[in-house]
């Protein structure tokens, strides 16, 4: 029973997919589905699954034992990482598996896992795109920051008034000492000047004194001659 069904699917399959099957043996083949996604290279051929199908002798009585593989292409392993991605997406077609037991299912299968797949890469290709977008928009606005003012806030505000307030302190401190030196300069230089005139005053006043010493020995020696 199980042998006749297996090779009645096996005929419906061979007529969908005639360049895609590949026998391994009686049991087994491997159908290859071509994925429409984006990637790096557009000119590429499409990346492409190998899905390995091998029915047990109970099948589809029981699930058929499955594999998977990838073709070597351009599509980037950040996107599908077929080492890492393969429990996973395998495990996607278990709910396939368990509501088609009893017939045949692998059309089925291969239907749902081209459909993960390619969603699987799609979500992570917008992952990255987003990343990049944010990236960029982040650029873009330090760049555009270097044209543009800091938004004012209050909190920005009382802490540039504060620092302008120290500023114009220390400005004004500096600016007092300097006037302050300034001002001892200019007192200095008076009383140079005046301790230079004091002691031109005082060989005056010492000339005079000698005029006087003079005036009053002529006047002592009239009196002795009268």
């Amino acid at each position: 029973m199980g042998r006749e069904e297996q090779l009645e699917e096996r005929e419906v399959l061979d007529s969908i997919f005639p360049d895609e099957i590949t026998d391994i043996s009686e049991s087994s083949y491997k159908v290859s589905i071509p994925l429409d996604v984006e990637h790096q290279d557009e000119e590429a051929e499409k990346p492409c699954l190998f899905f390995t199908i091998s029915y047990p002798p109970d099948y589809p009585d029981v699930a058929p034992n499955l594999d998977l593989t990838l073709e070597p292409s351009s599509l980037s392993p950040d996107y599908l990482d077929i080492a890492k991605d393969k429990p996973q997406l395998l495990d996607s077609l278990k709910g396939n598996i368990e509501e088609n037991l009893g017939m045949a299912m692998i059309f089925t299968l291969i239907s749902t896992l081209r459909e993960n797949t390619e969603q699987l890469i799609l979500e992570r290709q917008q992952a990255a795109e987003a990343v990049k977008d944010e990236e960029a928009q982040r650029q873009e606005e330090a760049e555009n920051a270097k044209f543009q003012g800091e938004a004012v806030t209050r909190e920005s505000f009382l802490a540039w008034r504060d620092k302008f307030r120290a500023e114009m302190e220390e400005n004004q401190v500096k600016e007092e000492a300097e006037r302050e030196t300034e001002l001892g300069k200019k007192k200095i230089k008076m009383e140079e000047k005046l301790t230079g005139r004091q002691l031109w005053e005082k060989g005056m006043v010492g000339k005079i004194d000698e005029d006087e010493d003079e005036g009053e020995v002529d006047a002592i020696e009239r009196l002795k001659i009268g």
